[in-house]
């Protein structure tokens, strides 16, 4: 099914067929549109504009992964206790805490009444219902298992970005801590530094090298902060552009990290969980094997491994067995291999990639708390090299002073 765009509230004002005055509010997905709905209530239209935001209008609560998560897990468990699908619907929908979500799940609520299956409704959402999740809802609404595919789904999206908040963390933990050290130096450097200067001056002593080499940088980031701010922005910006618009370098950066000490393992073991966790929910969902890489590729979060799980794919829609496509990539471990073999043998691929996930899922759990470990003694170590160094550089002349007048 085609995805559909978000529908724009217009305002109207119009004359019946009396000659009358009217107006009001439309919901359309175009102005055209909206004048021919008006126009078959037998009205002319005087004028028609987008209705403005309110200028002092507080700021609508996005959805976040993780409602949409705790939404998948109340419907099945709401279906599995015997609620018709619409009350369902009603009862998440009311009692929800963002209205963002409240007002999505009511919408879809009056599509289903509308005629509409599960799927479909959801499919309009596109910015919030992934083709996965759709997919495995389609599925469910087909072979009559709703509840059972939505708990699939639920826990799927609950490891999932359980998964992301650890790479997350992994990722984020080593440059707050270069963020933290470069502001304290600057602090220092700006602000502090410059009051030792002017004592140093009313000395007239010669300093020492390495306090000068500390005043000269202090004059320096005086002079030119604010080209170093913009430096830094633009950096950010330049680095934001091509990984938004240019796959070698998306490729490049992604190659990169995987290179990494700890970091580079927790991204690949993450990767190599969420292409299992992925894998193993749609095929217990009965999803076709070619069909289900397409959405396991992109859940991987790596250009790598989304390159790696197509090419699989391909080698898979000529006819090749699952094991030795991934054989063939080289980027799987020899266990995830032989953990396919065994599930395509017995025919429980699902529960041996369910295991395998498990496992990597553990495994990316120690990692980031043995980086968090490693990290303390490391930033106590920068921190301690860039403030102590820096007050020793302005206590040096002091010293030197005092040694020469005792």
């Amino acid at each position: 099914m085609a995805k559909e765009k978000e529908q724009i509230t217009f305002v109207w004002e119009g004359k019946n067929k009396s000659g009358n005055k009217t107006g009001g509010e439309i919901s359309a997905m175009s102005e055209t549109i909206a004048r021919t709905e008006i126009r078959k209530m037998g009205l002319r239209i005087i004028k028609i504009k987008k209705k403005p935001k309110p200028l002092f209008a507080k700021k609508t609560q996005p959805i976040t992964p993780g409602d949409i998560a705790v939404f998948a897990r109340q419907l099945s468990t709401m279906l599995e206790s015997g609620v018709p699908l619409v009350q369902a619907f009603d009862i998440i929908g009311k009692g929800h805490k963002n209205p963002s979500m409240a007002e999505m799940l009511l919408s879809i609520k009056a599509d289903i009444e509308g005629g509409d299956t599960l799927a479909e409704a959801l499919r309009r959402k596109y910015l919030y219902f992934d083709d996965l999740f759709c997919s495995l809802v389609e599925a469910g609404e087909q072979a009559g298992v709703l509840e059972t595919l939505l708990e699939k789904v639920a826990t799927y999206k609950e490891k999932s970005e359980s998964m992301k908040k650890k790479v997350k963390k992994a990722l984020t933990y080593p440059v707050s801590v270069l963020v933290v050290a470069f502001i304290v130096t600057a602090i220092l450097l700006i602000f502090v530094v410059p009051v030792f200067e002017d004592l140093f001056k009313s000395f007239g002593a010669d300093l020492p090298a390495f306090t000068k080499m500390v005043i000269a940088m202090s004059e320096w980031a005086q002079a030119w902060w604010w080209a170093v701010i913009g430096a830094i922005y633009a950096v950010i910006q330049t680095f934001l552009f091509f990984k938004k618009r240019s796959e070698k370098f998306r490729h490049f950066i992604d190659k990169t990290l995987l290179k990494l000490p700890i970091i580079g393992m927790i991204i690949e073991l993450s990767a190599i969980a969420r292409f299992s966790r992925t894998l193993a929910t749609m095929s217990a969902a009965g999803v076709p094997l070619v069909e289900a890489l397409e959405s396991v590729a992109g859940a991987c979060g790596n250009i790598i491994f989304y390159n790696a799980v197509l090419k699989i794919r391909d080698d898979i829609a000529t006819g090749q067995r699952l094991q030795f496509a991934m054989q063939q990539v080289g980027i799987f471990p020899h266990m995830v291999v032989q953990m396919v073999a065994i599930g395509e043998e017995s025919g429980k691929i699902d529960t041996m990639l369910d295991k395998t996930a498990d496992f990597y899922e553990e495994e990316v759990d120690n990692l980031v708390d043995n980086l968090s470990s490693l990290m303390e003694p490391f930033i106590m170590v920068i921190l301690g090299v860039l403030v102590g160094g820096l007050i020793i550089a302005m206590y040096l002349p002091i010293f030197k002073l005092g040694a020469a007048v005792g």
